[in-house]
């Protein structure tokens, strides 16, 4: 088996027609849906591994085990983009389809609301407390 997340992969499930038709239309590649299928992904791998290798077939609870699927990110639609030191744009609901989305928030409030974003996933990532909040 073999999972590819993130800038490494065209994150889609194609299907006959347009984009907007495929099962998972293009999942942009940014970093919240990269975590999201990599989430999925690490699920995977644990119930595929208890499935197959451990001969389980219930997982807590007495839960089926079973892959997930995959599916459209709920932050893939989400958009933080730096113009500049003091200037950025923060667009939501964005999805497969062209001029899709809404401009939220546009100068230094979004340049701000960039920053908190990047400090709180850099914690995160350091295991402190403001990124778990």
């Amino acid at each position: 088996r073999i999972y590819a997340v993130g800038d490494c992969n065209f994150g889609c499930v194609q299907g006959p027609g347009r984009p907007g038709d495929w099962p998972i239309p293009p999942i942009p590649k940014l970093s919240y849906p990269a975590e999201e299928q990599a989430v999925i992904v690490a699920r995977n791998i644990r119930n595929i591994d208890r499935l197959v290798y451990r001969g389980h077939s219930k997982g807590a609870f007495g839960r089926a085990l079973q892959p997930a699927t995959m599916h459209w990110p709920w932050g893939g639609g989400l958009f933080a983009t730096s113009l500049g030191p003091n200037d950025a744009c923060f667009v939501a609901g964005a999805n497969w389809t062209k001029n899709s989305g809404f401009l939220c928030a546009w100068g230094w409030v979004s340049a701000l609301h960039k920053e908190i974003i990047e400090a709180s996933k850099v914690n995160e990532c350091h295991s402190g407390l403001a990124g778990r909040a």
